[in-house]
């Protein structure tokens, strides 16, 4: 496919036809209330849409008619291999209409076009892909008992399925909760984040047209708060899947015990370790990994190796090493294909994020570089990738997801008060460690409390190894087969096959 030029992107995107109404049973429909809200840019702040704000009277309506989808087996009632081919339908779909739904995504929520072409909308067209080609290759079970019985051991699925998700990854977020959900038979209900429902609706609409009967993947909008509540609480959702923070996560388990006990799926925050040890030999190679791992994104992803825990030995080359790579990352015009850091999702997340920067000052942590915004004449949302050194690990930079271009380093004199430090925290999403000594890795690699362990990489990515982390990082996994069982209840059924004396 033939690369466009930041002319071509800024005429596609002034071109741009957006739909910003709800999907809900095939029809595009506008909330009860008739709300609104905005859509800004935070590319330059452009005004994007008036986009449907739903309420407890939408997500009823959404809930009813994904119930009656379910229940009438338009979508759950056939064979995974049917499944399979519309789901593979799906993904044709989003490879065909890459750019559009790039734009989208860049315009809603910031990110270099760059990465949406060649990153975002590519994996969520192969997890629809993956999921419906998995799905007819998922066998059910037959226990070992008596000759005189027949046990069945199969899987249904849940019924109505709510997801709530981010706006880092809008797209890809949903793609790990949707693909396996549908494929599964679910109806589904997608809550996007207010920050980035675009793509959302798009997604939705393309399911229509790939065959997805109407009622079984629906889009509602609006505040998380009101509508994330509505769902968490109704009696009729079978399953609620979210990623975003451990609060809201928190709020969702009230939410499931205050109800029908639905269940939950939650991958939540991080504040993930990444110990370069003096074992390494490449300490270069380290850092600059580490650094780009660091600022991918702008920073706004769970996994981000935000702490960077270094081994005192190598300390300063690593220091170093960051602060020239840093100088590569120049936030830019997120619609350039060269720029290889965007926008910031929107103002008020902006301003949070550079409290950071004052607070690392008062704690005592030393700003080795960046720590301001940048590109402000343009009217969009940018900071300069900024690194904080020697800081230790009850600062707040240390405990707290920044969730934005920062990176903070913290020395240590050994192996043991690394994984110490590394275990030091609530969270325990992602984590790595690089050394060239088999042993050390082993020894760190168990010892971290995390629900990935990178050794001498990161950020490293596969849909066939699941993802997930320990403590308050959150429940269950998604990607990889094992995500499937979020989706699915086991039923036994139980034969007696001997015959009557």
């Amino acid at each position: 496919m033939t690369e466009l030029s930041i002319k071509q992107w800024h005429a596609k995107a002034d071109a741009l036809r957006i739909q910003s109404k709800m999907v809900i049973d095939g029809q595009f429909v506008g909330a009860a209330s008739g709300r609104t809200f905005v859509s800004k840019s935070p590319v330059d702040g452009r005004f994007l849409a008036d986009v449907a704000c739903a309420g407890e009277e939408d997500v009823n309506r959404a809930v009813k008619v994904a119930r009656a989808a379910y229940e009438d087996g338009r979508w759950s009632g056939r064979a995974p291999a049917e499944r399979k081919l519309v789901l593979r339908q799906f993904a044709d779909l989003i490879r065909a209409n890459r750019d559009e739904l790039a734009l989208l995504e860049t315009l809603d929520m910031g990110k270099s076009i760059s990465d949406s072409t060649s990153i975002d909308v590519r994996a969520v067209s192969n997890c629809f892909d993956w999921y419906g080609e998995a799905i007819d290759k998922v066998y059910d079970e037959i226990a070992p008992t008596a000759k005189e019985a027949v046990a069945m051991i199969t899987k249904e699925p849940l019924g109505v399925v709510a997801a709530v998700v981010p706006w880092n990854f809008p797209m890809l977020m949903a793609s790990w909760k949707v693909a396996p959900a549908l494929a599964t038979g679910n109806s589904v209900i997608l809550k996007p984040a207010e920050q980035s429902s675009l793509s959302a609706i798009r997604l939705a609409e393309l399911a229509l047209e790939a065959g997805i009967p109407p009622g079984v993947f629906n889009v509602v909008t609006g505040d998380g708060p009101e509508v994330g509540r509505a769902l968490g609480l109704h009696m009729d959702v079978d399953g609620l899947f979210f990623t975003g923070s451990t609060q809201v996560g928190k709020y969702f388990m009230e939410y499931s015990a205050q109800s029908n006990l639905k269940r939950l799926g939650l991958e939540l925050g991080g504040k993930s370790p990444n110990i370069i040890l003096s074992s390494y030999r490449d300490t270069k190679h380290a850092a600059t990994t580490s650094a780009h791992s660091a600022f991918f994104n702008q920073g706004e992803m769970c996994t981000c190796p935000s702490r960077l825990i270094v081994e005192r030995s190598v300390h300063e080359e690593v220091v170093e090493t960051l602060i020239e790579v840093a100088k590569s990352y120049t936030p830019g015009d997120p619609l350039d294909p060269t720029t290889n850091m965007g926008a910031m999702v929107d103002e008020r997340h902006t301003g949070r994020v550079m409290e950071f920067v004052d607070q690392a000052k008062t704690d005592g942590a030393d700003v080795v570089t960046g720590g301001a915004r940048a590109r402000q004449d343009t009217g969009g949302c940018y900071i300069n990738p900024t690194i904080f050194d020697n800081a230790t690990n009850d600062m707040r930079i240390a405990q707290e997801e920044i969730f934005g271009p920062m990176l903070t380093v913290i020395p240590v004199d050994s192996v043991d008060e690394a994984i110490t430090t590394a275990n030091d925290s609530c969270y325990g999403l992602a984590s790595a460690v690089w050394t060239d000594d088999l042993t050390t890795a082993h020894k760190v690699s168990k010892g971290i409390r995390a629900g990935l362990v990178y050794v001498n990489c990161y950020d490293c990515d596969d849909l066939t190894v699941p993802f997930g982390g320990f403590k308050e990082s959150g429940i269950g996994r998604d990607k990889s087969l094992h995500a499937l069982d979020k989706y699915v209840e086991l039923k036994t059924t139980w034969i007696n096959v001997a015959g009557r004396d």
